[in-house]
């Protein structure tokens, strides 16, 4: 592993101290490349303007249209967290801009039978519900005989996604909003599904104002439905750049203030999460696991109606059962994961990490494969993929890559170089989902994969890196510093700050048989702190990266170390 200290470029940390940012905070942020504090102004009027969405004027004619003459419009979504909250903004924001509650529905694939995005079969599901319009949100970019086959029943098409669009070309639907869709201007490619989805609804509001529908001043306020888009986006893992920043603060910050939807609210609870202190590390790894559990497992549709329902009653029953469900995902998650490092033990006899790594166990989860594939790439650094056998006796597999490996084109050029392997596949960079048709395809793909991985990835590449903000000044240690980091928005490149300091090691313990407890002195001052899934023990003086966190025992909060590696 690399360790690499973070470039403090000194104008960039003087002008945003200069403009009142907390010392600390100042460094942070100009080393991740904030250079005024006008980037960090998470005001909804600095959020880029939906004009710039190619096609986003005719996606809001489309809906005014449909709402005018009380068409019915279908919402298909998709069953992640991120397609989820989506469905919920456009069918919340829809009613608030109009729509009557009979003219809206939705329908959300079942993933072991229907698959992914808008499929003929799913096409043929939503029009037992009689729509004018299908409106997809999160997926339907390479959903061409989708989009055939519905505009051939005669409805009309609105495709809102942000994933990448297939080889073949886009499809043929009345309006595609997309910012990754060629020819489109919008300065941020890295919107979530549900920002998308969120935008449309902008543009809407735009075109039902130009219509007379309501008065600027007395216009809906869709920041209402920000909670939920803050969720979708921090748990779909995209770049939080100053946009999405900025929409995840608004969302934040209604959840702190208790002013979010009663499922949000409900979700808390059950996780045993106090809102009031939300911060995008709850997003991503408490409320956002539960509500994709519904899709892993069971049906999406539970964890849609939990962010649907205006019931306190029903979302906490919705709630608790999704976190029941969550706790079996982790059950199932926990086998699997001992299986793949069985098999990776036969893979690597030598203990030689190959370049890329494909895993396929017959009986695996298919609801599962993306998380345990996240896991192996996380422990050996490795474009990682991992597959279980459909119901249809297809392989379906997902996968999770390294900075400098874009997953979707490495799927792109295996198919090109070996026609007929992948079934389907898309995704993003840094996650991608394919189909083999059977298991003889599975060692030509395995093969392939790590073909392009040798030609791609270089040393350095192969190599973890973790970059540290360097030492914590000791004056910064105490409680309010990390309540300070807290309250920001960290996330996929805008990672949350790694300290690293030199410690004397005063005592030291394994808990919970895999975990060191550590009691650490630094200039004659004593530190709590914690490596988890680390149990040999340490020498006298060691140097340590580490994230800070809070400890509340016994009614006491004090700052313990969580750490990260030795260096």
């Amino acid at each position: 592993m690399n360790i690499v200290t973070r470039d403090v470029p000194p104008r960039a940390a003087w002008a945003l101290e200069q403009a009142g940012v907390q010392p600390l905070l100042a460094r942070l942020f100009a080393a991740r490349g904030i250079t005024s504090a006008d980037e960090l102004d998470p005001g909804l009027g600095k959020l880029l303007p939906p004009e710039g969405l190619r096609d986003i004027e005719r996606a809001a004619v489309l809906l005014a249209d449909a709402i005018e003459q009380r068409e019915r419009i279908c919402i298909v979504a998709d069953y992640d967290c991120d397609g989820a909250t989506a469905c919920a903004v456009s069918l919340r924001g829809l009613a608030l801009l109009g729509a009557r509650p009979e003219d809206l529905g939705y329908v959300v694939p079942d993933r072991a039978v229907h698959g992914y995005g808008l499929t003929p079969t799913i096409v043929d599901l939503a029009m037992a519900q009689k729509p004018g319009l299908l409106m997809t949100v999160d997926n339907g970019i390479a959903s061409l005989a989708g989009v055939a086959h519905a505009k051939a029943l005669g409805l009309k098409v609105l495709v809102t996604d942000h994933h990448l669009p297939a080889a073949e070309g886009l499809p043929v639907a009345d309006a595609l909003v997309n910012p990754n869709q060629p020819a489109c201007g919008f300065a941020s490619k890295n919107l979530a599904g549900v920002g998308v989805a969120f935008y449309v609804l902008l543009a809407l509001r735009s075109e039902l104002r130009r219509r007379g529908a309501f008065e600027a001043q007395n216009q809906p306020r869709l920041d209402a439905l920000l909670d939920l888009v803050a969720l979708g986006t921090v748990a779909d893992v995209v770049k939080l750049d100053a946009n999405n920043r900025r929409l995840v603060a608004q969302g934040l910050r209604r959840m702190r203030a208790g002013r979010m939807q009663p499922g949000l609210a409900a979700l808390f609870s059950a996780a045993g999460r106090d809102a009031a202190q939300a911060s995008a590390t709850d997003l991503g790894f408490t409320l956002g696991p539960r509500v994709n559990a519904a899709g892993r497992l069971s049906d999406m549709t539970l964890g849609i109606e939990c962010l649907t329902t205006e019931d306190p009653a029903r979302a906490a029953e919705l709630a608790k059962l999704l976190d029941e469900i969550n706790r079996e995902r982790r059950d199932i998650e926990a086998g699997m994961r001992e299986q793949a490092e069985s098999r990776l033990e036969a893979l690597m006899p030598s203990g030689e990490v190959p370049a890329a790594v494909a895993i396929f166990e017959p009986d695996f989860h298919e609801g599962v494969v993306g998380i345990v594939a996240s896991r192996l790439k996380d422990r050996l650094h490795r474009p990682s993929f991992v597959f279980a056998r459909g119901q249809d006796g297809s392989l379906k597999g997902s996968g999770r890559s390294i900075a400098g490996f874009h997953l979707r084109d490495a799927l792109d050029l295996v198919a090109k170089r070996h026609p007929g392997v992948l079934k389907r596949f898309g995704g993003h960079a840094m996650a991608a989902g394919c189909t083999l048709s059977d298991e003889a395809a599975f060692a030509t793909f395995d093969a392939a994969l790590q073909q392009v991985a040798r030609e791609w990835l270089s040393a350095e590449a192969l190599t973890r890196t973790l970059r540290t903000d360097g030492p914590l000044p000791a004056s910064a240690f105490n409680v309010a510093t990390v309540q300070a980091i807290d309250a920001e928005v960290w996330g996929q490149a805008f990672e949350a700050p790694v300290f690293c300091d030199e410690f004397e090691l005063v005592s030291q313990r394994v808990v919970g048989e895999k975990h060191l407890k550590l009691r650490l002195r630094q200039g004659g001052q004593l530190r709590d702190a914690i490596w988890f899934q680390h149990v040999e023990a340490l020498p006298d003086r060691v140097r340590l990266a580490y994230r800070l966190d809070l400890n509340t025992w016994n009614g006491q909060t004090s700052v313990q170390l969580i750490v990260e590696a030795q260096v």
